[in-house]
């Protein structure tokens, strides 16, 4: 076992989804120690997630403030924190510990308006501050033989991509009692969009960590399908890169039978590739000569870029939790290597803050699309 790091969390307390994932897939490698957390804005939920999570008292802290401060000053201080809030506080957080001196690991969306987001972004490069944004589907092996499928040329010059998203949760009106629902509806906590700010960013950031593309511009509507709900639940968006090539996003939340269905077809000029996130064990590429192959994870014909981070035989299957730790082993190996005076940028494999500010610009940009009745705006 190598250097083991300390980090702490803002966030992540009872009843939390999002916050014992990211515990858990640190947790999967080992390399991070949860040592400081403020896991609520009540205190006394904080302690009792504290006490529940091993952390001595006196590093669990009433507010981020405060802990940010009291980190930073310890000679054993964390060394990065993970932010699982609500989408309205990350910025605040992550400005926090920024300023701290202290590397941040953030829940997407980065934040709710790019102004905040491209401060945050600021910050860190003026800090010198790693800063990974957990889009975590990047984190599968077989996104990450497909980006360097796509680099290899493989399937030649990218002309279409199709991309979507489709869950059922929020189909009813009646979601009192569903936690994870409630603030996400609301645009006080979750900021000005719902599905595409959610799930739809997903869809964007996966397709450029596949392919590179950036995008030029995008034609937007943003529906709210249920009755008295205030945000976006179905968006469908046209997108055109920079390269000429044009896409499809599709991101709901009311598509009653569908889990978490992120797929992404991206067709070339020699051929196309398939990736299906509910079953991301394979790709389906099919050739300009009618071939078709399925590759699966686990094998030989996976590079070794990607392979590398393959933790179980094939057959075996790995997922969501495996595709995180990837991300954060990452993380973490690109930290080590900083404070050791080894780090070079090329290390980075993970989502940064550069992500999370295209992330911000996709959403606001089709919020301005469907505000200008379905309009191309410019990315």
């Amino acid at each position: 076992m190598g250097k083991v790091l300390s980090y702490g969390m803002v966030g992540g307390g009872p009843d939390a989804f999002i916050g014992d994932a990211h515990r858990r897939a640190i947790a999967l490698d080992g390399k991070a120690k949860l040592v400081a957390g403020c896991f609520s804005r009540s205190y006394p939920k904080t302690l009792e997630t504290g006490k529940l999570l091993g952390v001595e008292v006196d590093r669990l802290y009433e507010d981020y403030e405060q802990m940010a401060k009291a980190e930073a000053a310890r000679e054993d201080g964390i060394n990065f924190v993970v932010i699982v809030t609500p989408n309205y506080a990350h910025f605040a957080a992550c400005k926090a510990f920024l300023e701290a001196g202290i590397a941040v690991s953030c829940d997407k969306p980065l934040a709710v308006s790019l102004d905040e987001a491209e401060e945050l972004e600021r910050i860190a490069r003026e800090k010198n501050l790693l800063f990974m944004v957990t889009y975590v589907y990047s984190g599968h092996v077989t996104a990450m033989h497909i980006r360097e499928m796509i680099k290899a040329g493989e399937i030649g010059d990218i002309r279409m991509i199709m991309g979507e998203y489709p869950q059922g949760w929020l189909a009813f009106e009646d979601i009192s009692g569903n936690k994870q629902g409630e603030w996400r509806t609301d645009p006080a906590l979750s900021g000005k969009s719902n599905a595409l700010g959610d799930i739809g960013t997903h869809i964007e950031n996966t397709v450029y960590r596949m392919t590179g593309l950036k995008i030029k511009r995008v034609l937007a509507k943003m529906d709210i399908i249920v009755p008295n709900r205030r945000l976006d639940d179905n968006s469908v968006v046209l997108v055109e890169y920079e390269n000429g090539a044009s896409g499809s996003y599709w991101a709901s939340q009311i598509a009653i039978g569908h889990d978490n269905g992120l797929r992404i077809r991206i067709y070339g000029s020699e051929g196309s590739i398939s990736w299906f996130q509910e079953q991301p064990e394979n790709i389906e590429l099919a050739k300009a000569d009618g071939t078709l192959i399925q590759v699966h994870r686990g094998h030989g014909a996976i590079k070794p870029v990607a392979a590398k981070y393959t933790r179980l035989p094939s057959g075996h299957g790995e997922g969501w939790f495996e595709a995180m730790a990837n991300l954060y082993s990452n993380f973490i190996d690109c930290l080590i290597a900083k404070e050791e005076g080894t780090f070079d940028k090329n290390m980075i494999e993970y989502p940064t803050v550069e992500d999370g500010v295209d992330g911000v610009r996709f959403v606001e940009a089709c919020i301005e699309s469907t505000e200008k009745g379905n309009a191309w705006v410019e990315f």
